[in-house]
């Protein structure tokens, strides 16, 4: 198991007293990267009671905004130019990657979306840094696949709206021959990501539309462009939280991994009410109140649960708020303050 920047492997130790498998992988992490301004340049959240001015012709604001450049808190216009909905899509009702995208700051929502994102955020102004550090925790986790582990292939379920840095950008950065399959079945999602996610010349970016509760057909058509002999990399960042019944996203899980062969990864995170379980359960209750697909928070325990029913091997240190992992030790000091963002990163023995 890799302990990021560790000596004393006291994060394999974090990992072990969980009761997850240790992944007895090679050395620590090598440094990451550059990261895109966007993801790097934080600067505090202004409340949303005190969102940004937007004029009235259609421009859309966003409280957290991340652009190109950087900056946090702007207007701006639709990136897709459409000022009508396409036909299809519901605009009546705030659908969850929309909301996902405001709060990373992201310009492709709805009016409906921003209404229940800034009532969620007036409650519980943790939630955009949660979107943020939970991209963070992608970047850092496929960085270490494509890099670290060598990963070549990467099934993203849920992808969302495109932003900054989605797994094929990172993936391609360090091996421009990774091959990338996203599911989504949001029209809006599959819209702009057959749109906006570009791959590289040498690699391959493709697109399913298809549900998390179908894995058997995920996997068939996925195989259309991924070897399934060789490892690959599951994505199932923030979709597992959209399954009420636990067991039956363990069970869609297990059918997902028992369909990849050994050497392959899985990787996931959801939102938890762990460290602030009031604010936490009013976020849920008012964002269930208004938009779908619903969200359920989840504990530390379902995590470990899932790599420990599912037979994999937790890489340290193991499942942790999505600050924590892949982050050097010099880089958590003083410890960075949990959120209610877990993930977990596991390999198929």
């Amino acid at each position: 198991m890799p302990c990021f920047g560790s000596r004393d492997r006291s994060c394999c130790r974090d990992a072990a007293s969980q009761g997850l498998s240790v992944h007895p992988l090679g050395a620590a992490l090598p440094p990451a990267g550059p990261r895109r301004s966007a993801l790097t340049v934080a600067r505090s959240f202004s409340a949303a009671a005190n969102p940004p001015h937007c004029s009235p012709q259609g421009d859309h604001c966003s409280p957290l905004g991340s652009t190109s450049e950087g900056s946090f808190g702007y207007c701006a216009k639709w990136s897709n130019g459409v000022t009508e909905p396409q036909p299809g899509i519901d605009t009546t009702t705030p659908q969850s990657p929309r909301v996902w995208n405001y709060w990373l700051g992201g310009k492709d929502n709805y009016e409906v979306d921003r209404q229940v994102g800034d009532e969620v955020i007036a409650m519980t102004p943790q939630l955009p840094k949660l979107a943020r550090e939970s991209r963070r925790f992608l970047i850092r986790a496929v960085e270490y696949l494509a890099g670290e582990v060598g990963i070549r292939q990467f099934l993203d379920i849920g992808t969302g709206l495109p932003t900054a840095d989605n797994t094929h950008q990172v993936a391609q950065r360090v091996a421009p021959e990774s091959k990338i399959v996203y599911v989504d079945n949001d029209p809006v999602v599959l819209a702009h990501a057959r749109a906006l996610l570009v791959g590289t010349p040498q690699g391959v970016t493709r697109y399913l539309d298809e549900d998390l509760y179908a894995p058997e057909r995920i996997l068939r058509d996925a195989g259309k462009t991924l070897d399934l002999n060789q490892p690959v990399a599951l994505m199932l960042m923030g979709i597992l939280g959209h399954v009420a019944d636990w067991d039956q996203a363990k069970a869609i899980v297990r059918e997902l991994v028992s369909g990849l062969p050994s050497g392959s990864y899985l990787t996931t995170c959801d939102s938890t009410n762990v460290h602030d379980t009031e604010a936490m359960d009013r976020a849920a209750s008012i964002y269930n109140a208004a938009a779908s697909p619903r969200i359920h928070l989840r504990r530390p325990w379902h995590f470990t649960e899932l790599v420990t029913e599912l037979g994999l091997e937790a890489v340290a240190p193991g499942a942790v708020p999505v600050t924590q992992w892949g982050v050097a030790e010099d880089q958590l000091v003083p410890r960075p303050e949990p959120i209610d963002e877990y993930g977990v990163v596991a390999r198929k023995p």
